[in-house]
């Protein structure tokens, strides 16, 4: 009787199929199709519209329209609903006439509401604000990247992120060129950047001179053009069990484009207001629809910046260290003492063209693509070389002197591939990343003074290359089980490959020529200003590690939302590694929600600083040194008993409050602690001019002083975080307020580590120089105010940053016998300085003179705020400085001025 009934229904379906499959093949269909424009009548690009019942969706193009066909006519009523961020929703109804096209126009009002912005960092749950997330979270938005002053990314992020800090060093051979960006005042390699979700490789590029972030190895963050951004989420707390290592004071997310049908174009032009400096920026963001769903979004980004020179007047010698020797000479041929040193950023040339895609399979599937290119050409300069110095100088090259200057080449790459599936209720990613960079070192205008006339004045000194892969897979689910609103489960594994290269230079920029002066003394040895890789410093290096980890987020009951997440990894060099983390979420009042999270973290010593090998030259109180850096498996290292490097651990506390204290004013104030046990510093300089022992070691190498990498310290940072959002209508316009602050103190605490062969030897080991670099180079306070208004055609936009005081710590003057004689003041004192607070502002006007065309005006800096100028004479470097180069709250160019043009269509 079964086996009848069940072939009678089959038979019966399939007749019912057949009597009306060609009334559905011939039927006529129905479109509809309209403009979503917001009260001033423009059209709004990218706006979701949707009809119900059936579900069918798109969004606008560049001119507002959309378009939604195959719907069946009749007196069926849709449901129209359009929705776009920042506006009120529109809803309403309409019918489809047969075989016509159906018009439906929305309008769109601007709403005085708060809109949190979806997240993707720090949960994996899909659809998530940032004010839901038991982490806190800062988003910033395209626009507001597009309106900064600034223009490239690390900038940009200073100034608009309180807990942010990267500021353009001088002086500094390659980190000229790379911003040393920090978060929370932790290192550069303590955050860990992702761009869609996915680990960014890091720069080639160790740190190794004295700047903020001294021996680590962080991120470009300009190889990524921000024309190309969607929006940047910046996770304040530790997330290494989530994501791996790096993420000890946070994680930055770069979130890429995904516009359809629509073309921008943008260029931007300007100066500073004290000559030099000057930048021109041009752009061009395209993106194509590939079926219903997918897209391809391509940008092209090029960058102009020009170097600025606000260095002193030199007051030394310059022929002769005979003072009347030197004045006759300087009769003779003269010399041009303002410009003996050119203390500013450097200049560069940079170009990228990055791309992000999507495109739907069948069967609820999707690959998806990004990445980019990046090439960056790049001019900082270093000391003067006066004539005087004939160790150093070959004068049948250069009768007077040189300025050496670095040109390095940047290239960086990226790719990303993946795919991402619904398997039976889950939801697969699987991915591979693929990261490169190169950084080659081209030293322009100098000798090596070893070779004498002969020497080449351009010379390639050698570069650094770093490859990253890694592949990966997750698994999420969502579960509601009877009793508790939701779980998701996500769970995974990732293979990570890296690799780490050391080039040598050309032989001429590293070899002994053998050329010595008249009293027989060899002449320096190397291209002056950044001596050549040797061959026996040549090397490749790589490692792997696998990771394993799981995820569990769930609303126990309405309001409490619960996180706990384990990580498990393994390296191929140095072990295995654990991290945890749980965090909550309670609503305790309608519109006050409490957080908190404890998490531990580590940090795998990265490939740079367990193999760097370099002599460089360091300028000390206005004398060149030649300073060897040696790895871990060196005979130097080995000397001084300091052994491989280890791992770092951290633990994070974190507690804050999430407010909504009226429908356009939210409130978030968060304070945390975050602890590291065996950081990793690059120790001070051990000099062989002061110490026998030392002169043993390093004689045999052609060095004066000696650096390595060593697990050294343990470090404390104690800090607050404070966010507050409005916004309203104000006349005919909308006016967004916001004001935020971050509170950070980082302290050295415990004793210093060192080796039996150091005993006594702490205070140059780690000097209270290297110290004030991890507790004082970086402000403490930090605060900015930001006002918003748009009226009809026209945009202001007010910026203010309060950056706090930072301080300048010789690593000799602890003891007032060290002292030194201040011309200035005409005082024996020390050379520590502290610098005050300063307020920079930025302004820009727009004005959207058509539709597809807008233009702005505006500066950073506009009341030309300059840092604190130096007060001990011994500082200026007989007066070749005014502000000091080795610390920094904005940089030293003052008032920056620019014009801006958008165009889209």
């Amino acid at each position: 009787m079964t086996k009848v009934l069940k072939s009678f229904t089959f038979i019966w379906l399939w007749l019912l199929i057949a009597s009306i499959w060609p009334a559905i093949i011939w039927a006529q269909t129905g479109t509809l199709t309209g403009q979503v424009t917001n009260l001033k009548g423009e059209p709004l690009v990218g706006v979701n519209v949707t009809i119900k019942q059936p579900f069918r969706g798109t969004t606008t193009n560049l001119n507002g329209e959309y378009t939604i066909g195959n719907l069946l006519p009749g007196e069926y009523e849709y449901v129209v609903e359009a929705s776009y961020l920042g506006y009120s929703t529109f809803e309403g109804t309409t019918t489809v006439r047969e075989d016509e096209t159906t018009e439906e126009n929305c309008t769109l009002k601007e709403s005085a509401t708060l809109i949190d912005e979806e997240v993707e960092v720090g949960t994996r749950i899909q659809g998530r604000s940032k004010t839901e997330t038991t982490l806190p979270v800062d988003v910033i938005s395209a626009k507001a990247i597009t309106s900064a002053p600034q223009v490239d990314l690390s900038q940009i992020l200073h100034y608009l992120a309180p807990s942010f800090n990267a500021n353009r060093q001088v002086l500094a051979d390659g980190t000229d060129h790379i911003d040393p960006a920090t978060l929370r005042g932790l290192g550069p390699d303590q955050v860990l950047v992702l761009v869609n979700g996915k680990r960014r490789h890091s720069s080639s590029l160790v740190n190794v001179n004295g700047t903020v972030g001294r021996g680590a190895v962080g991120t470009d963050f300009n190889t990524i053009p921000t024309a190309a951004i969607k929006q940047i989420e910046i996770l304040r707390d530790g997330a290494a069990a989530q994501y791996g290592s790096d993420a000890i004071a946070g994680v930055i997310n770069i979130v890429l484009k995904d516009n359809v049908d629509a073309t921008s174009m943008s260029g931007s032009a300007g100066s500073t207001l004290d000559g030099g400096g000057e930048q021109f920026k041009y752009d061009a963001s395209f993106g194509l629809k590939v079926g219903d769903k997918g897209y391809v979004n391509i940008t092209g980004e090029m960058l102009f910046r020009n170097s600025a020179n606000r260095g002193g007047v030199y007051t030394g010698n310059v022929y002769s260290a005979n003072d009347s020797m030197d004045a006759l000479l300087l009769n003779q041929l003269s010399f041009d003492r303002a410009n003996a040193m050119k203390v500013g950023p450097a200049k560069a040339f940079v170009s990228t063209l990055f791309f992000n895609a999507i495109l739907p399979l069948q069967d609820e599937t999707e690959l998806y693509g990004f990445g980019g290119v990046t090439y960056h050409r790049g001019r900082g300069f270093g000391f003067y070389r006066l004539p005087k110095d004939r160790d150093r100088v070959v004068l049948e090259l250069h009768p007077r002197g040189f300025l050496p200057s670095i040109e390095p080449i940047i290239a960086d790459q990226s790719l990303t591939l993946g795919i991402r599936k619904l398997v039976k209720g889950w939801n697969l990613d699987l991915s591979t990343t693929y990261g490169k960079n190169t950084f080659d070192f081209n030293v322009f205008n100098s000798n090596n003074a070893s070779m004498g006339i002969i020497s080449p004045i351009n010379l390639y000194a050698g570069g650094f290359v770093f490859n990253q892969n890694t592949t990966g897979i997750n698994l999420s689910k969502i579960f509601k089980p009877k009793g508790i609103k939701f779980i998701n489960l996500s769970f995974g594994s990732e293979f990570r490959l890296d690799s780490y290269s050391i080039i040598a230079g050309e032989e001429a920029s590293y070899i002994n020529g053998g050329d010595t002066l008249s009293d027989g003394s060899l002449r320096a040895v190397g291209v002056q200003m950044f001596p050549g890789v040797e061959p026996e410093n040549e090397l490749t290096r790589t490692r792997y590690n696998l990771a394993f980890y799981a995820d569990i987020e769930s609303e126990l009951r309405k309001g409490w939302v619960m996180g706990v997440a384990g990580r498990f990894e393994s390296y191929s060099d140095f072990g295995e590694s654990y991290s945890g983390k749980i965090a909550t979420r309670l609503q305790v009042l309608p519109k006050l929600a409490i957080r908190g999270a404890v998490n531990s973290g580590f940090r795998a010593p990265s490939l740079h600083q367990i193999y760097s090998s370099k002599v460089n030259v360091q300028f000390i109180e206005g004398e060149p040194v030649r300073v060897g850096t040696f790895n871990n498996e060196s005979q130097v290292t080995k000397a001084f008993g300091v052994g491989r490097l280890k791992n770092e651990r951290s633990l994070n506390y974190s507690l804050g409050i999430a407010s909504r204290l009226a429908h356009n004013l939210s409130l978030t104030a968060d304070v945390y602690q975050i602890d590291i046990d065996d950081r990793i510093v690059i120790s001070g300089l051990l000099d062989s001019r002061e110490d026998e022992e030392v002169a043993k070691i390093l004689t045999p190498f052609g060095v004066t002083s000696a650096q390595f990498f060593t697990n050294a310290i343990d470090t404390r940072t104690r800090g607050a975080d404070v966010v507050l959002s409005y916004k309203s209508l104000l006349g005919r316009g909308i006016l967004k307020l916001t004001a935020a602050g971050n509170y950070s103190k980082t302290e050295v605490i415990g004793n210093i580590r060192t080796t039996r062969q150091l005993e006594g030897k702490e205070d140059i080991l780690f000097n209270r120089e290297e110290r004030s670099r991890i507790e004082s180079v970086q402000p403490r306070t930090k605060m900015q105010f930001t006002t918003d208004y748009e009226l009809g055609k026209f945009s202001a936009l007010l910026h203010l940053v309060r950056f706090g005081e930072i301080s300048y710590i010789h690593p000799d003057d602890g003891d007032p016998e060290n002292w030194q004689l201040n011309t200035f003041t005409n005082r024996i004192e020390s050379r520590d300085q502290v610098f005050s607070p300063k307020i920079v502002t930025d302004a820009t006007i727009s004005y959207q003179l058509f539709k597809e065309l807008k233009f702005s005006i505006g500066g950073n800096n506009i009341f030309n705020v300059y840092p604190d100028k130096l007060k001990h004479s011994v500082n200026t470097s007989e007066g070749r400085f005014v502000y000091s180069r080795r610390v920094t709250q904005f940089g030293h160019v003052g008032a920056f001025y620019y014009i801006r043009a958008n165009l889209k269509f």
